[in-house]
């Protein structure tokens, strides 16, 4: 992908073409870089520095934005020409951003004072935003954020119940603009003190050789089972996935290894992309870090960060148990073999070159759990034990560098913009909902809408959320919806946290669902196959991310809600339920399975699927679905029979 061509929409970061590009960006990521992780280690509080948090803020924006215009072009521009109007709006959005670093405190207090340089310093902020969102998202979002903003100028001259408030267009643009509650508002101020942070966590531990690490470790642990080189792509992706962040660039570094493992292992080009792809996903879904996702939860729903990886795991292990059954019975079917011994890595040399990659996570879930740090806290501090300890030892002859250090930093604040960016547009969107009063609206439209019916509103939420999430970076997908569609769900009485994952679940399944399948087309890429195949077939090994979630709304044991027999017995019977018709959906299970033997396990695994409490009469479509398994398990063990006599 050309970055100046198109926009990038890839979750990576941007390449310097110009020569003033190549000679600025590394030092305007740093900078952002060092900003974020001197802010989260608590230095400028300690020193009595009087700064607030929106006033930092505002310079990392002017840094945004100067690395934005400057690498990403408008139009289909040559790669090594900057045009003056790039030029001038990254000059400009980088004067305007610390213009108000030194200017913000005294704008906010008196901005009732000043409403001609608030309204044009907010103007300057919104238009400077939607192109720069336009850029690096794409046109879909922007269109969101334009019809947002048509409603804010707009909204009183709708009828009905989405009318909303008149405003006058300087206050307007004075609020979005310099109001907390805007685009300075909750999104960007928890991207800027957490998720900058544990970008460049994930910077550090890929550099200093964290994935080839959990690669081997992968293979130590699952080489010598059946289909070996998929549950070590399984377990080293959902590991490192977990950590970055970043569903796109995960698929990106260890996918080059665990790809080319699975096809020399035995797997298709599609179904080792697939494999990748839906592993690397899942990785943002599964505890106790999830990406960045589990605190950036904790916050927007009000709990505690422990209440959300409770939540969390069960539905996280349905969602691996059910990839690794897959690659279980694929390889079955095709009949692979382990994975010859002198291939696998030993578990001891494995933990004894590597062990200090573990040393980050204990410190991390430590400070977390029983310091009850905050979460850029925790980060910092695990973040500093793997540059101490990546110094001194080496994995696979990678070890931790001034050089390696620089990377990291420019790194880290040239893949943060995309994220920064939309999370300025999601403050937008919120300034809007709060002015004009739209988010009562929406949430009383949305309820009339399913009629009280909670499956018909599940399921249109469910879509909104793939479409909203196309194209997006991960923590930027969960923003955006939490803030426009778990209220309606909690106004018909669905658990808080259930609907916080319900989103996420779901604006993660953009990542793998056509049309727009970054996370498998990008395994596509590697694998060699095509984009749209490769996304199909993440979809069938995906499948349960698409059925849990409505799972945990209707039934809230698998978010550990209720007693500790009925979460037991809900998990037990979903695991089955889902290997079940896992087989159904393979077409293997003791042996190959013709069409009708495949309906009969899909249908009896989606029976068992579903929980006792969903509704009267759950429990007897439970039986019908044990007995239906069980009668096609019988049929297969009788055919078995025949043909081995």
């Amino acid at each position: 992908m050309e970055i100046d061509q198109v926009p990038n929409t890839s979750e990576e970061a941007p390449v310097p073409s110009s020569k003033m590009a190549r000679a600025l960006t590394p030092w305007l990521g740093a900078s952002l870089a060092i900003i974020g992780i001197i802010w989260a280690s608590g230095i400028v509080v300690d020193l009595g520095i009087a700064l607030i948090t929106e006033q930092v803020i505002c310079g990392v924006l002017g840094l945004t934005f100067a690395i934005i215009f400057l690498n990403i072009r408008a139009g289909n521009q040559s790669l090594g020409h900057l045009p003056w109007y790039d030029a001038l709006a990254a000059l400009v959005g980088f004067i305007l951003g610390w213009y108000l670093f030194f200017r913000y405190p005294l704008l906010l207090d008196q901005v009732a004072y000043l409403p001609v340089e608030s309204s044009i310093v907010g103007f300057l902020l919104i238009v400077l935003t939607a192109e720069a969102l336009r850029r690096t998202a794409g046109w879909g979002l922007l269109c969101v954020l334009f019809v947002f903003m048509a409603y804010g100028l707009l909204g009183h001259l709708v009828p009905g119940v989405l009318s909303g408030r008149s405003l006058e267009l300087s206050k307007f643009f004075s609020y979005l603009g310099v109001d907390t509650n805007a685009l300075l508002g909750t999104p960007l101020i928890i991207i800027f003190t957490v998720v900058v942070i544990f970008i460049f966590l994930g910077q550090v531990l890929l550099r200093s050789g964290g994935s080839e690490y959990f690669t081997d470790l992968a293979a130590a642990l699952m080489g010598h089972s059946r289909g070996g080189s998929a549950k070590i792509a399984v377990v080293a992706s959902g590991l490192f996935g977990s950590i970055s962040g970043s569903a796109v660039s995960n698929v990106a570094s260890t996918g080059v290894i665990t790809i080319p493992l699975m096809r020399q292992g035995g797997y298709s080009r599609k179904v080792a992309g697939a494999i990748e792809a839906v592993a690397s996903t899942g990785g943002q879904i599964m505890p106790p870090i999830m990406g960045a996702a589990a605190f950036l939860m904790a916050e927007l729903a009000d709990v505690l960060y422990q209440e959300v990886i409770i939540a969390a795991l069960l539905p996280a292990l349905l969602y691996y148990i059910s990839v690794f059954l897959q690659a279980d019975l694929e390889a079955g079917k095709i009949g692979i073999k382990p994975i010859p011994s002198d291939q696998i890595p030993s578990f001891k040399k494995v933990m004894k070159s590597g062990w200090y990659f573990l040393v980050p996570f204990i410190i991390l879930l430590g400070a977390l759990f029983w310091l009850n740090a905050a979460p850029e806290t925790a980060a910092l501090f695990g973040t500093v034990s793997i540059c101490v300890l990546g110094s001194i030892f080496s994995y696979n002859e990678k070890r931790l560098a001034l050089s390696t250090m620089w990377l990291c930093l420019k790194k880290t604040g040239e893949i943060s913009v995309d994220i920064i960016v939309i999370g300025a547009a999601a403050g937008l969107i919120i300034g809007v909902l709060e002015a004009t009063g739209l988010s009562f609206g929406l949430t009383f439209m949305l309820v009339q809408v399913g009629e009280g019916n909670l499956f018909l509103l599940l399921g249109l939420t469910a879509v909104i959320c793939i479409i909203l999430g196309m194209g997006m970076p991960t923590t930027a997908i969960y923003f955006l919806l939490a803030v426009l569609a778990t209220q309606p769900l909690i106004d018909l009485g669905v658990e808080p946290l259930s609907a916080h994952l319900f989103v996420l679940y779901f604006g993660l399944m953009s990542m793998i669902s056509p049309p727009v399948a970054l996370a498998a087309f990008t395994a596509a890429k590697l694998s060699e196959t095509p984009p749209m195949a490769t996304a199909w077939a993440a979809c069938r090994f995906g499948w349960p991310a698409f059925i849990v979630p409505f799972l945990f709304v209707i039934a809230p044991n698998l978010i550990m809600v209720g007693s500790a027999l009925d979460i037991a017995l809900t998990f037990v019977t979903a695991v089955a339920g889902i290997w079940i018709a896992s087989a159904g959906f393979t077409g293997y299970f003791l042996t190959r399975l013709n069409m009708t033997h495949r309906i009969i396990y899909i249908v009896g695994g989606f029976f068992l699927l579903l929980p006792t409490e969903a509704f009267e009469g759950a429990v007897a479509v439970q039986v019908a679905g044990a007995i239906l398994s069980g009668a096609g398990l019988a049929w297969e063990l009788k055919l078995r029979r025949q043909v081995s006599a």
